[in-house]
């Protein structure tokens, strides 16, 4: 099955982090990016720019509404996903474990 792992951070205190907490971060990416190849369990996944680049678009009724930013107002961003590959949910949850913070697991629906 394919499951995403949603990384979800408060920007601002990852932007103003010191290099060594930053890089404590990064290290914890590096050992699950491990984990991934030892298995082929990695689809995909990237770090996302900020939210202050994104825009959201709503459309519905024919028409189209384009604002500037994440469409929810929250203290946490969605900054980062992988695509991966696991037996089951929990095997998907263990591998969300290897990251500090929030991790969001939810698997994809195929079509």
């Amino acid at each position: 099955m394919k499951f995403a792992l949603l990384i979800y951070d408060d920007e601002v205190t990852h932007a103003n982090a010191s290099p060594e907490a930053r890089n404590a971060v990064y290290a914890e990416h590096m050992r699950l990016g491990s984990a991934l190849r030892e298995k082929a369990a990695r689809l995909a996944g990237e770090e996302l720019t900020s939210t202050t680049t994104a825009k959201t678009v709503q459309t519905g009724g024919g028409q189209s509404v384009l604002t500037d930013g994440p469409f929810a107002e929250t203290a946490e961003h969605l900054t980062g996903f992988y695509l991966i590959e696991a037996a089951s949910l929990d095997e998907a949850v263990e591998y969300a474990k290897m990251l500090s913070g929030t991790v969001e697991v939810r698997a994809v629906i195929p079509h």
